[in-house]
């Protein structure tokens, strides 16, 4: 599943393309993708309306038109790719936002993405941006924050990093690098973790995530941006994907293990 690094690289193409672009029609093939509001209608209130920008929040894109923000999640394969208006329309793009000589289409194997068009003046009052956390370089994510996030959940820290509800954008991959990074083991439970864990987590949260925007994000699967561009940090993780290899750190073997049906990779003496 793309996750904040990649949504970014994403964000970051489709500027460079689409920006300007007037949406003249749109296709729907799959009604299912469209989760708000209904597909009549979202086809009726898009059509004339000017892509004028394109911001993220946590793993959501979000597209400004003149008069709606149209909030997209790619799940676990959704990509957008830009075409001519003449090629062949492939047979998982599902949704094509026609401009005047080009088509926005949106390609989704597994068909799990969703869309929402929102009104702009209640975006932030609106589901799904209301229950998102905390964006990581957010100032008000701080040690105190995370210290009443957690005061009560007795549940695996690892499973508590992916809440969107808490700090938005973190996912399975960048969990484990980020409690690695931590020296935390991803079973602890996060009201048991000391001042220095809580900081260490608000620091290599960060480092971890701007590492990988630069880098394009992490391709594992199917990843790619708008232009089929893949990402490079990949080749610097340190424990995700790395079962019985060496821990870069002490050389003992990385692990997997599944917590809250997530497959999770950690080293044993390094995160104890």
């Amino acid at each position: 599943m793309p996750e904040l690094p990649e949504v970014e690289t994403v964000k970051n193409t489709l500027k460079r393309l689409i920006l300007n672009e007037k949406i003249l029609d749109v296709d729907i093939y799959h009604n299912n993708i469209i989760a708000s509001p209904s597909v009549d209608e979202f086809k009726e209130k898009i059509k004339n309306q000017t892509i004028n920008d394109i911001k993220r929040r946590g793993k959501w894109l979000i597209f400004e038109l003149d008069d709606y923000y149209l909030v997209s999640h790619l799940r676990m394969e959704g990509k957008y790719f830009l075409k001519d208006s003449n090629d062949e329309l492939l047979k998982h793009e599902h949704v094509v936002f026609k401009f005047n000589k080009q088509e926005l289409r949106y390609h989704d194997t597994r068909k799990f993405g969703k869309m929402y068009l929102i009104d702009k003046d209640k975006i932030d009052v609106s589901k799904p941006i209301n229950e998102l956390g905390l964006e990581p370089w957010d100032e008000k994510l701080t040690n105190l924050y995370l210290k009443e996030k957690y005061s009560k959940k007795n549940i695996p820290v690892k499973t508590v990093l992916l809440d969107q509800s808490i700090i938005t954008g973190i996912g399975n991959i960048y969990a484990d690098e980020i409690l690695f990074k931590c020296k935390i083991n991803p079973l602890i439970k996060p009201k048991e973790l000391n001042d220095e864990q809580l900081n260490n987590i608000i620091k290599y949260t960060r480092k971890t995530l701007e590492e990988a925007i630069k880098l394009g994000g992490t391709t594992i699967k199917s990843y790619e941006s708008a232009k089929g561009v893949h990402g490079l940090f990949q080749n610097k993780l340190l424990v995700h994907s790395k079962v019985g290899e060496a821990c870069p750190e002490c050389g003992t073997k990385i692990i997997k293990i599944t917590v809250n049906g997530r497959g999770t990779y950690y080293c044993e003496n390094c995160q104890k």
